[in-house]
């Protein structure tokens, strides 16, 4: 507590992608269940603030929209507007870009107890370079965070066990888009796209994956996509085969989606934002990876590295994101894997 025993406030600051919010959220939760007495805020984008699905009674979310908060000049207001309206004595900045550099500064001085979060830049360029690699297993993000909090002086307890702990998500939150689950019947989740190409697995090798589970007796198959074009590739895919339910364009919302995840059996990913959504609500993930790498601290809360997919080839990692070229042009990493290696370890937990 703060020397002169004023009531804390701890504000939690993360802006980017939906995965990178996901992934906070258990040392979040876990900060507040501690921590009973300590009002918690945490500032994000309006998207994202969908994800806190039962949370702590001392947790409230502020979405905000950046346009109007442009630039220093906004960043200082948007500050005095926040220590003003909540009485902020701690920040804890799960982000480390230049907004919350600037948040930081403006809420130091003006009393507040600010730590951010250390990212390893340094190990992290060392892992994806192109020569003299550094192949070692990095702390990972959820570790990360939680640092952060223990900086702060904030404890953590250890209770998270995802969004619904004593049980089912209601299936009413889904029955748009498929009835209950029938006994015996297995649900895979599949999610076969990324925001960078270095993270797609091939989708012509993913129909072969697709094919061997939806004529398989008992299974219903979810694909997960946004937008147009990925709901149009889902979309010849269910018109292959009954079995495959097109959610990209059922269009039923964030919290929606997760309740069905909680009713899955096993969900196949990229490295990608799909990954972290199926450890908040205890769904194994079967992932794959390409230009990117576990190592770098990004595997899923909870997952398992034996259902990492992975190929053994000297250019990898060569991202820490996926967001950069490929050296071989090929994507060797990713189309170098045999779907039948996917289907096995689906069939293998």
């Amino acid at each position: 507590m703060p020397k002169n025993k004023e009531k804390r406030s701890v504000l939690v600051a993360r802006f980017s992608a939906l995965g990178d919010i996901a992934m906070t959220l258990p040392a979040v939760y876990d900060a507040c269940t501690a921590n009973p007495d300590t009002a918690f805020y945490f500032l994000t984008r309006h998207h994202p603030a969908q994800l806190f699905i039962n949370k702590p009674a001392n947790l409230t979310i502020v979405p905000i929209n950046f346009d109007n908060y442009k630039g220093m000049g906004g960043m200082w207001r948007l500050a005095k507007a926040l220590r003003k309206r909540y009485g902020i004595t701690h920040f804890v900045d799960l982000h480390d870009v230049l907004r919350t550099k600037f948040l930081r500064l403006f809420l130091r001085l003006s009393g507040v107890t600010c730590h951010h979060i250390e990212k390893g830049r340094r190990a992290r360029n060392e892992l994806t370079r192109r020569n003299n690699k550094v192949l070692i297993q990095l702390k990972p993000m959820p570790e990360r965070y939680r640092d952060v909090f223990y900086k702060s002086g904030v404890a953590l307890a250890n209770d998270f066990d995802g969004l619904w702990p004593k049980g089912k998500a209601p299936a009413e939150e889904f029955a748009k888009v498929t009835p209950p689950k029938k006994e015996g019947e297995y649900w895979l989740a599949i999610a076969p796209f990324a925001k960078h190409r270095g993270k797609v697995y091939p989708i012509n090798q993913l129909e072969r994956v697709v094919e061997n589970f939806a004529h398989r007796e008992g299974y219903k198959i979810f694909i997960f996509g946004f937008g147009e074009e990925e709901s149009g590739i889902i979309e010849k895919m269910a018109r292959r085969f009954p079995a495959v339910v097109n959610m990209a364009k059922a269009n039923i919302g964030l919290a929606a989606e997760l309740a069905l995840l909680n009713h899955c059996d096993t969900m196949l990913s990229m490295d990608s934002a799909n990954m972290h959504l199926a450890s908040l609500v205890g769904l194994r993930a079967v992932s794959v990876w390409g230009a990117t790498h576990p190592y770098a601290g990004f595997l899923g809360w909870r997952q398992r590295t034996r259902d990492v997919i992975q190929l053994d080839v000297t250019c990898r990692p060569c991202s820490i994101f996926g967001d950069r070229p490929c050296y071989r042009s090929d994507y060797h990493c990713l189309a170098g894997i045999n779907p039948r290696i996917i289907i096995d370890r689906i069939d293998n937990p």
